[in-house]
């Protein structure tokens, strides 16, 4: 008996243990990848336990639709990280089930059967409010192919390749705009899911951290500062209109 685990611990004494380096840059990768996900499942279990959508802005999925498209095009001209473009592929999943989880409940919310807005109508003031899940996914076909071509075209031009990454950045940066403005018209932040936000925070500094560290091309560490301070911004508002819903409450 003895023998035999004397055997065994040699033998895992003579394996070649990954260095703690590579093991945290794996870990890593793997959150970059997939950590995008996080923030969004409060909000999508909330809007889907209350029925309720009208708290959560879906230009927030149109802005990260519309970053990770350009950021999967710059790929083509500009060979970054490859757990940074599966993020995108990951991401435009996942903002596709949050916008169609959002269709479904407004439609099934209709007391009322409403004019049918449509991608096909070319009405910019229904523009990304849509009355069929479908007209998204036209949009974005139409954006892509577009942009794509033009892609194509330009990929030796380095100023087009390298404006197009920081529009891919940039507007990553604006995610937390949209909502930031539904609440400032909503005066609150009642239907936002605040772990949400708290996620995005955590996950822009652990982010912003990973491409400095990381050597990633400027324009992605710049806007994950300016993504961090969005975040705070949103978190403000929950401060506020918290404390102005309270003494309303007090008031009446």
């Amino acid at each position: 008996m003895f023998l035999f685990l004397d055997q065994l611990l040699n033998q895992l004494s003579s394996l070649e243990m990954p260095p703690l380096a590579s093991v945290l840059t794996s870990g890593a990768s793997f959150f970059i990848i997939f950590g995008g996900l996080v923030p969004f499942m409060p909000q999508y279990w909330e809007i889907k336990q209350t029925g309720n959508a009208e708290g959560f802005s879906t230009l927030v999925c149109f802005t990260l639709l519309l970053a990770n498209i350009l950021r999967i095009l710059f790929w083509f001209g500009h060979r970054f990280e490859l757990p940074l473009l599966l993020q995108s592929i990951v991401m435009i999943g996942v903002m596709l089930a949050m916008v169609h989880l959002c269709t479904a409940v407004r439609q099934r919310a209709e007391i009322i059967p409403v004019k049918k807005h449509k991608f096909v109508d070319f009405e910019w003031r229904h523009f990304w409010n849509w009355t069929d899940f479908k007209s998204y996914i036209q949009c974005l076909v139409t954006i892509a192919l577009g942009i794509g071509l033009l892609t194509y075209l330009l990929i030796d031009n380095h100023v087009y390749i390298e404006s197009l990454g920081f529009l891919a950045v940039l507007a990553e940066a604006m995610l937390g705009a949209p909502q930031f403005y539904r609440n400032f018209q909503n005066k609150s932040t009642k239907g936002m899911s605040i772990q949400m936000v708290l996620f995005w925070l955590l996950g822009d500094v652990f982010k912003t951290l990973y491409f400095i560290l990381r050597r990633a091309p400027s324009q992605f560490w710049l806007c994950g500062m300016l993504q961090i301070g969005l975040d705070l911004s949103i978190l403000t508002q929950v401060a506020y209109y918290g404390s102005s819903e309270t003494s309303s409450v007090k008031v009446t």
